[in-house]
């Protein structure tokens, strides 16, 4: 007996006509898209810091976000949609570029080599072994100080907080412009969060644009257009100081952002559907690392999987038809390149604040009835935003907790694997 096209489609995504519904599913991906397109408004804007062409940023963000998401849908069969990680653009941006003093072009090589590396770690089972050798209140704190560092950019950016001689940061003037705007916004935002309003987000970045036009600073310049051109950052790699020391530790800081960031995604989401098979897991990681590959070769930061695909679980998404409607948003979303590049950064400090404080509810998780677990988690997680480095704040917290439970338990609690990582990546301290 044949098997009809609607068959094969269905079977594509893993969708059983018996189990699922249509509707649910293109609910549940539309849900997931309002949660998420915050990413292609504050991705762009923030790689073009770095002096990346910003419409050619936003069309790499939309188009990496597609491959991964449509590889879930197809490989994994799962619900999830994939976009830049927000973190991993941070350091991207705020670490590679603008404090070690590298090009974005240094910086998307480095995303390429970990792309590569997280490609064959996943298919060879390496990837659970450096996980496992990461101590846990070392990955608390990656996460934790993530959080308070996108939180405090995004104060900074919209102007809430400036530059100060004698303090160092001091409250900007929030009575008037750009911090007034994004007080505004924040508020309405958090107002729209504590509703629980799906896509609270996107809607309160929208509301705070809008609110930026009679004030003078939102300045539109249409709604629909050709998506920018992908000229200016496509293929852009820069191979001269592939074998610096400062590109190991960007390479091994991202990996290890990427890694411990899409497994906890993973499992958080894993947990919302039901069991999901180790199988259709793994294959969640392998969509990752290659959709990371393809988005350094079109010209963005590193991409994982949204947490924000829960709220899309809710709605009852079960399937890869929930990504294959994500992605068919993101693909429509290209077209609005103009009112997405039109948005103030006011608008998006707001976002970026209330994403970095929802990340901060990690800490609870450290022990804090051991000393030599929780020091190391605080020293991680202060180290990122106090020195404006997310790189300098894991070598940090893996130099700290290697000496200090060497000193107080010598060399067995420890272990060589994570004590030769920790010698690695302290070199960049050295020379």
């Amino acid at each position: 007996m044949k098997t009809s096209i609607k068959e094969l489609c269905c079977k594509a995504v893993g969708f059983d006509p018996s189990k699922h519904k249509v509707t649910t599913e293109v609910v549940a991906g539309i849900t997931t898209f309002i949660t998420m397109a915050y990413i292609l408004v504050v991705n762009p804007n923030m790689l073009s810091l770095t002096g990346m062409d910003s419409g050619a940023a936003f069309t790499a963000t939309a188009l990496a976000a597609v491959v991964g998401t449509l590889l879930c849908a197809f490989v994994a069969r799962l619900p999830f949609a994939q976009a830049p990680s927000m973190g991993a653009n941070a350091f991207f941006a705020y670490t590679v570029c603008l404090s070690m003093g590298y090009t974005w072009q240094f910086a998307l090589t480095g995303v390429l080599i970990e792309g590569v590396l997280f490609v064959i770690f996943s298919v060879t089972g390496v990837r659970t072994w450096i996980v496992n050798i990461i101590p846990e209140s070392i990955k608390i704190g990656i996460g934790v100080g993530i959080g308070c560092f996108i939180a405090f950019l995004g104060l900074k950016n919209a102007g809430v907080i400036v530059n100060h001689p004698g303090t160092f940061i001091a409250l900007g003037d929030i009575t008037h412009g750009s911090p007034l705007l994004a007080i505004i916004g924040l508020m309405v935002m958090a107002a729209l969060i504590v509703k629980k309003i799906k896509g609270a987000l996107l809607i309160g970045i929208l509301i705070t644009t809008i609110i930026g036009i009679p004030m003078g600073i939102t300045h539109l310049n249409g709604i629909m257009s050709a998506p920018p051109s992908l000229t200016p950052v496509f293929c852009q790699f820069e191979w001269d100081k592939v074998l610096s020391i400062d590109m190991l530790v960007v390479v091994i800081t991202l990996l290890s952002m990427d890694m411990f960031d899409t497994i906890g995604t993973l499992l958080t989401l894993s947990r919302k559907i039901g069991k999901v098979p180790r199988k259709d897991f793994d294959k969640a990681l392998l969509c990752d690392s290659i959709a990371t590959v393809c988005g350094s070769i079109i010209g963005t930061s590193t991409v994982g999987s949204y947490v924000e695909s829960s709220s899309g679980i809710q709605s009852g998404g079960r399937t890869g038809l929930t990504s294959v409607v994500i992605a068919f948003m993101l693909l429509l979303s290209l077209f609005l390149a103009p009112l997405f590049l039109s948005i103030p950064a006011a608008a998006i400090g707001p976002a970026m604040f209330l994403v970095g404080i929802a990340m901060v509810e990690g800490i609870r998780l450290l022990d804090f009835t051991n000393p030599s677990e929780y020091i190391p988690g605080l020293v991680t997680m202060l180290a990122i935003p106090f020195t404006f480095s997310i790189a300098n704040g894991i070598i940090l917290g893996l130099i700290s907790y290697t000496t200090i439970n060497i000193l107080s338990y010598g060399f067995k609690k420890v272990g060589w694997g994570l004590i030769i990582l920790t010698l690695i990546l302290s070199i960049k301290f050295i020379l």
